[in-house]
């Protein structure tokens, strides 16, 4: 292994924490001509050996951690051995859910850089969003293949984040059949439908299944907006839980048509659903204005923060459409609201929202606090493994 990496004096405290990244502005020099995704080895100042990592040239992440053993190789072994840990953490969250869809590898917080993969029924859903993660591509599907025989194997890594890394963004087939219509996947009871090839990320949002659960506790004889409903499972529970009506809102009619499949697919009533194709921030501010109220709002809008730039503009974007949520709640009513932003930190969700219940003249009881499914852990060395924020709360 020629390639290496010596850091500034000092920048080697993140390392020694095992945090996997190492920032250009820490590195003091490169030894070697290492390539987009090749293995290097990092040093401290004094040349101690701190990790192994892959290296990505023109990224500000300039080199992401495989391993701190210094005897360990990057092969085929290493991501089986890696995957296979990270499958067995899992397993009983599987049973007790009787899930067939699942998180299998949640990139760092599995410490396997920029890799995530979703199992869904037969197939597993690849995303590569790393140099390293890229330049193993082979290995990894050759792993995924020994430890899942008879799966296929699909890519979707057709996100712009790619290009960060001097990668273009890649879709396609990687092992196997390419699947010809939607996969059918099982959680907690309820059947959900899967488009692995135009759905949204990976196809679909396994980390809200916990949060899904929760809201069937507090829908009983109650009316329900589901804000941003994507393909309605929030609303599949809702019926389940004895709800009186649900309203899915959402932008999208393909995710809407999808929605409506589901709720065929559990053999749930119809007639207490609506499909609603609009912007979730003008219905709102039109149900304010006519009056419209219901009892229980899940409000589970797309990431508003990118990066820390945009970090103040999505405080704004929170507050604005939890405020409008709670004037249309019932007094006494329930919010279900939820930030996916990473950079979103929970105490600053949480003040956010206090802040629009003053806004909107309202008394805000939070009630419990939820995060992302068991399936998406966070390392213990990765604190920005944790993305995924809700709050229920009353509203009076």
């Amino acid at each position: 292994m020629s390639s290496a990496i010596y850091l500034q004096a000092g920048r080697e405290k993140s390392l020694k924490r095992k945090h996997p990244w190492v920032f250009s502005k820490a590195i003091k020099k490169v030894k070697g001509k290492p390539g987009l995704g090749d293995t290097v080895t990092i040093y401290d100042n004094d040349g101690k050996f701190l990790a192994i990592a892959a290296y990505s040239p023109q990224s500000q992440i300039r080199a992401r951690v495989w391993s701190f053993d210094q005897n360990e190789v990057i092969d085929q072994a290493f991501f089986e051995k890696r995957l296979r840990r990270a499958y067995a953490a899992r397993e009983q969250v599987i049973s007790e859910g009787g899930l067939t869809g699942f998180r299998l590898s949640a990139a760092e917080s599995d410490y396997l850089p920029g890799i995530t993969i979703d199992k869904f029924d037969n197939v597993l859903v690849c995303q590569l969003l790393s140099a390293g993660a890229e330049r193993h591509k082979g290995e990894i599907v050759a792993a995924l293949m020994t430890i899942f025989p008879g799966c296929d194997i699909y890519e979707r890594s057709d996100v712009d984040v790619r290009i960060k890394e001097g990668l273009e963004p890649i879709k396609g087939l990687l092992w196997g059949k390419e699947p010809t219509e939607p996969v059918i996947i099982e959680e907690n009871g309820l059947k959900l439908e899967v488009d692995i090839l135009e759905g949204h990320k990976t196809g679909f949002y396994l980390d809200q299944r916990d949060s899904r659960a929760a809201l069937e506790r507090f829908v009983k004889d109650k009316t329900v907006l589901n804000c941003f409903s994507y393909t309605g499972t929030f609303s599949l529970y809702a019926l389940r839980g004895g709800c009186k009506h649900v309203t899915n809102v959402d932008v999208s009619q393909p995710a809407l048509d999808t929605a409506k499949r589901n709720v065929e697919h559990n053999n749930l009533d119809l007639s207490k659903v609506d499909f609603v194709k609009q912007d979730v921030f003008k219905l709102l501010r039109q149900y304010r204005d006519e009056g419209v109220q219901f009892d229980t709002i899940v409000m589970d809008p797309p990431k508003f923060a990118d990066n820390k730039a945009q970090l103040t503009g999505a405080c704004r974007g929170y507050k604005d459409i939890n405020m409008i949520a709670m004037q249309i709640l019932k007094p006494g009513g329930t919010l279900l609201t939820f930030s996916c932003s990473g950079l979103m930190e929970q105490n600053l969700f949480q003040k956010v929202v206090a802040d629009a219940a003053l806004d909107a003249g309202k008394d805000l009881l939070i009630m419990e606090r939820l995060n992302q499914a068991a399936d998406h852990p966070i390392a213990g060395s990765y604190p920005e493994g944790f993305y995924l924020k809700g709050l229920i709360c009353k509203v009076y």
